[in-house]
């Protein structure tokens, strides 16, 4: 990836020679010179104007005006006079966009942090990793109840938690009041600036995992060796407990936060899904959607061929995405799912510095691997449609000084640049009655799959619209100082949007759900029943 690195580079000696008296193989703090974060400031904002692909309606949503919160960053960037103070002024910086994607990653020989938890690490011969981080033994979900008046209870706990706590067990539902002594809304507002988020729940969603972990996404200050929470019983008691962080192994949770579908059982566990079937006399299957993976297009195949094989094609189907993640091809999974035909996502790039050099790196991994991201194939065709788009349409939207490309179907995944983007269900698919369940834990290719039921029309939904975070492509680089030449982070950059089928871009402006039910601290163990209830209703309704 590029490098920025400006033509006038000083070679401070003194530098070098303190460097030297160091043991090699471990980088020195070093935060750059003033004039050094001056001129980076004015290197990340000029090239966020200019190769950051804004969502306008995410932007009007969430209020922001990014060029105005990015030039108030800018005094606290400058100053930042240690590597600690320099990467959290970047998150902020690079947070200022609202973008559940975009991460800052540490570098060799970059910023040097005490605390790195649960950060990203970068280098090119492993890639992009993340480092391990602590929890206390305590969970907590989001009251999503009423509008402006969202907040934390507790959802889960470990089985040790008597012994941890000092015999103070909570129980699910207890309201969060504060965090190490600050109350809660007043904690929420110190961290939103470090949360990486495209919506309002799920800037909610991310507090709610925030507020367990030892996680340096969070500034020292925010953080210490263990927790303290004030928390309120139902009678309306309070009590405070304080928590260690704990690493993964040692803590046995009860998993009262669970998913269960009473009356139903098992017969498929795949990477991508397991399916259920109703136990009692209705005709009904549950597909619990985990994530658009790597095998995706296999799990489906099995599904297929059980499903036809055992005579449930007809079945009303229940997709579950309630907790799913992202990935691709999730049209693919669309075709057998659904009788009907559907128009997919599209999707563009923003014209910019980089995008000649974006063309030509994934010309090359197409050409090398027929696959994308990571090595895992996202095209249906090898990526010959993705190829011509890049290399014509793309490089003449380049010479022409557009903004932005022509809207393509998503990535050439599924069908050619010339396409409208309507796509026909497979030979064998499910004819029954559609619903799914949506809720704001994940984002990405589940937007995507969540937005092609809706304006579809190909399905009921009920729950609350997804996390709202998907974009094309992005861009990333290995900042580094343009005076000494020293690395900082790696930083990113969205390049293009996605489109919805009904035209409106989705980043920050996900699906809305046919039938909302938001999860409460008083429905949160019945949850999934009420979600059932709701769907045999549904489902009575269209039998009538």
């Amino acid at each position: 990836m590029h490098c920025f690195r400006p033509q006038r580079l000083v070679l401070c000696f003194w530098i070098l020679a303190v460097t030297a008296s160091f043991p090699s193989g471990r980088a020195v703090a070093d935060p750059g010179s003033r004039e050094d974060r001056e001129l980076l400031f004015s290197y990340l904002l000029t090239k966020t104007l200019e190769r950051e692909a804004f969502s306008d309606v995410k932007n009007r949503k969430l209020k922001l005006d990014i060029k105005r919160q990015m030039l108030g960053l800018r005094e606290e960037l400058i100053n930042a006079d240690s590597d600690t103070k320099l990467y959290y002024a970047l998150a902020k910086l690079s947070n200022a966009r609202k973008d559940r994607h975009l991460r800052l990653a540490l570098v060799s020989g970059g910023l040097q942090l005490e605390h790195d938890a649960g950060l990203y690490r970068y280098d090119a011969e492993h890639g992009l990793q993340k480092n391990p981080v602590r929890s206390a033994p305590l969970r907590f979900a989001v009251d999503y109840g009423t509008a402006d008046s969202y907040f934390l209870f507790v959802s889960d706990f470990g089985k040790r938690i008597n012994e941890l706590s000092g015999g103070n067990v909570p129980q699910i539902g207890d309201r969060l009041l504060a965090i190490n002594g600050t109350p809660a809304d007043e904690h929420l507002k110190n961290i939103e600036p470090y949360l990486r988020y495209s919506s309002i729940n799920g800037r909610w969603h991310q507090f709610a995992l925030s507020a367990t972990v030892d996680d340096a996404q969070l500034p020292p200050s925010l953080y210490r060796d263990d927790v303290t929470y004030d928390l309120e019983r139902r009678d309306g008691s309070t009590y405070r407990i304080t928590l260690p962080y704990l690493a993964p192994s040692e803590i046995d949770w009860n998993e009262h936060d669970r998913r269960q579908y009473d009356g139903f059982r098992r017969l498929l566990e795949t990477g991508t899904f397991d399916l259920y079937v109703s136990e009692g006399d209705r005709q009904i299957l549950i597909l619990t959607w985990h994530q658009f993976g790597a095998t995706l297009v296999e799990d489906m195949d099995r599904l297929m061929t059980y499903a036809e094989k055992h005579e449930l094609l007809d079945h009303a189907l229940i997709i579950d995405g309630t907790r799913s993640r992202g990935g691709s091809k999730g049209a693919y999974a669309i075709q057998r799912l659904t009788p009907k035909p559907f128009k997919t996502t599209f999707g563009n790039l923003r014209i910019s510095d980089v995008t000649p050099r974006f063309i030509e790196e994934k010309i090359k991994e197409v050409r090398k691997t027929g696959a994308l991201d990571r090595g895992v194939s996202e095209t249906t065709d090898g990526g010959r449609w993705l190829v011509d788009w890049l290399e014509h349409d793309v490089m003449n939207a380049v010479r022409a000084g557009q903004r932005y490309t022509n809207n393509v179907p998503f990535k050439s995944a599924h069908l050619p640049k010339w396409s409208d983007g309507v796509i026909r269900p497979a030979a064998v698919h499910f004819s029954g009655p559609l619903v799914c369940w949506f809720g704001p834990y994940g984002g990405s290719h589940l937007d995507q799959f969540a937005a092609i039921m809706r304006d579809n029309r190909l399905a009921y939904s009920i729950g609350m619209p997804t996390g709202g975070f998907s974009n094309t492509w992005e861009w990333e680089e290995t900042l580094q100082f343009p005076i000494s030449g020293k690395p900082i982070v790696r930083y990113m950059w969205t390049m293009g949007h996605t489109i919805r089928p009904n035209g409106e871009v989705l980043e920050g402006n996900p699906a809305d759900v046919d039938e909302a039910l938001p999860v409460t601290r008083e429905n949160f163990r019945s949850y999934y029943s009420l979600l059932l209830s709701r769907t045999m209703q549904h489902l009575d309704r269209l039998a009538e």
